[in-house]
């Protein structure tokens, strides 16, 4: 099972829209719990977060790692609000949760991005945690460090309302 980290930047629809992206997962047992990361104390957020059974951590700078600090598995999976998971997720996620060692520690999922731009900040992102990562929590608290990320067969796309 893993933690779910969902960085909150866009607003309870954004928050709602991946939140509900992820009931599938909570089925199927590999979603065990999430944490709800805010910079600033929200009560229509924490209204969200409540009934969603999630945490709601209010953090500044680094709230992947505040995140990490609280989450109850190991394994996490980093997400941004208005991130959704397309088909086939969760069984790669689970398949390498199962297989891989926390040394391996940072796994990525493709992104579907446009342009010359978005490519070349792909093709050079190092192991800097980002929405869509799946990350050991010894990599989060600076106990592990991290390689290049292993590419999943994975895909997440923004929800186009949030761009």
């Amino acid at each position: 099972m893993i933690t779910v980290l969902v960085r909150v930047t866009h607003g309870p629809e954004a928050l709602a829209a991946t939140l509900s992206a992820l009931v599938p997962a909570v089925a199927a047992g590999l979603i065990g719990d999430a944490v709800i990361l805010s910079d600033r104390q929200d009560e229509i957020l924490a209204k969200v977060a409540d009934a969603a059974g999630a945490t709601l951590v209010v953090a500044q700078g680094d709230s992947w790692t505040e995140g990490a600090k609280v989450a109850r598995r190991d394994w996490l999976l980093c997400l941004d609000d208005g991130d959704i998971p397309q088909e086939g997720w969760i069984r790669v996620l689970d398949r390498f949760v199962a297989l891989s060692k926390p040394e391996r520690g940072l796994a990525r999922m493709r992104r579907q991005r446009a342009g010359v731009v978005n490519a070349f900040l792909n093709l050079f992102a190092r192991s800097s945690i980002r929405g869509g990562d799946l990350v050991h929590r010894r990599v989060l608290m600076n106990e592990v460090r991290a390689h290049m990320p292993v590419r999943l067969s994975a895909t997440i796309e923004r929800d186009p309302v949030f761009g």
